[in-house]
């Protein structure tokens, strides 16, 4: 990584966003992918095949486990889930 490492949407990258952005890669790697292949930050789960619906009910059971939080099934939706990126963001933006 560089020294200013920004997401696609050039907001800047903290260290605990990109710990929680790797953890979900191993997560989603390990336990939930249905497709091999290189999973990146960025990478479209769905079109990519890496993860289904159920995939994605894994995934926020995993971040609530892991964070202590509750994310609401109304903010489960592809803005928020579509890429590891985007849910770091998710994440990120509630404060």
């Amino acid at each position: 990584m560089n020294a200013d490492p920004t997401t696609a949407d050039d907001t800047a990258v903290t260290d605990a966003d990109a710990d929680l952005g790797s953890a979900l890669i191993e997560f989603i790697s390990a336990e939930v992918a249905i497709a091999d292949g290189e999973l990146e930050l960025e990478t479209d789960l769905l079109l990519g095949g890496f993860v289904d619906s159920l995939g994605v009910v894994v995934i926020v059971g995993w971040l609530e486990s892991r964070l202590g939080i509750r994310i609401d099934p109304a903010d489960v939706v592809l803005e928020n889930f579509l890429t590891v990126g985007d849910m770091v963001r998710y994440i990120d933006s509630r404060g």
